[in-house]
């Protein structure tokens, strides 16, 4: 499905962005892979034969480094970016009343300002391609209104208006960005998590039961390749029926 197709994945290093990568790999991708942790990112690479640069989302600089590191090994083409970086950790279950400020900002920092920055950046290259596609890694929570998580849903909430705003502005070049919208996921990021939220993903859901991090990837797939340009500006709930869109 991805065949030839040069995609940069974000937050890659671990986690959701490792199986992705290891997924879209699966697909005949060329991966580019990002993390702010280098160590595990390089492994991650090492192992799927993708290539990984360092990346700080709070810091514009990084981004731009990054995106100029990829256009030199692409000769100046991208096929796709999946913006999957984020804080999704250490932020949950507080009361709004309580999130510290600077908690705050630095959520936005990096799951908002970060996704628009990359994207930013990358939109030369995506041009490029003449097929460009991006996925933006959102969350359900930001559709049903997740309790005790503000911050988070809030960051994700932008980031779905963003990519229909996105849509918009890169139509015209024929670059596609579309987001996810996955709910709980059975990874390490989510271990925090009460059992009791666990439950509701796992009993509200129309197809019951825990969801592996696996099962959204032939979308994200999909997504990323030529034939996804028709769903550009939409939303895909990847969280086997407990929301609907």
């Amino acid at each position: 499905m991805l065949d030839g197709r040069s995609i940069l994945v974000t937050g890659a290093g671990r986690g959701l962005g490792a199986v992705i990568a290891r997924g879209l790999a699966g697909h005949g991708a060329r991966l580019f892979l990002a993390d702010i942790a280098e160590d595990e990112g390089r492994a991650t690479a090492e192992a799927l034969g993708a290539t990984f640069a360092p990346v700080d989302l709070a810091d514009p600089a990084s981004i731009a480094a990054l995106a100029a590191a990829v256009g030199e090994a692409t000769g100046g083409r991208l096929h796709g970016l999946v913006n999957n970086g984020a804080i999704a950790t250490g932020i949950g279950g507080i009361p709004f009343e309580e999130i510290e400020i600077e908690s705050w900002d630095r959520v936005q920092r990096v799951n908002v300002r970060g996704t628009w920055l990359m994207t930013r950046a990358a939109a030369p290259l995506l041009r490029a391609s003449g097929s460009g596609r991006v996925v933006n890694v959102a969350s359900d929570t930001a559709i049903w209104g997740a309790p005790r998580l503000l911050s988070y849903t809030a960051s994700k909430g932008a980031v779905i208006s963003m990519t229909r705003s996105l849509a918009r502005e890169l139509g015209p070049d024929r670059v596609g960005v579309t987001a996810v919208a996955p709910g709980i996921l059975t990874t390490p990021s989510t271990d925090y998590v009460p059992e009791a939220r666990h439950q509701l993903y796992s009993d509200g859901r129309a197809v019951p039961g825990p969801q592996a991090p696996g099962e959204i990837v032939d979308t994200i797939a999909f997504l990323l390749s030529e034939g996804a340009l028709t769903l550009t500006g939409q939303l895909l709930p990847v969280n086997n029926g407990f929301v609907f869109a």
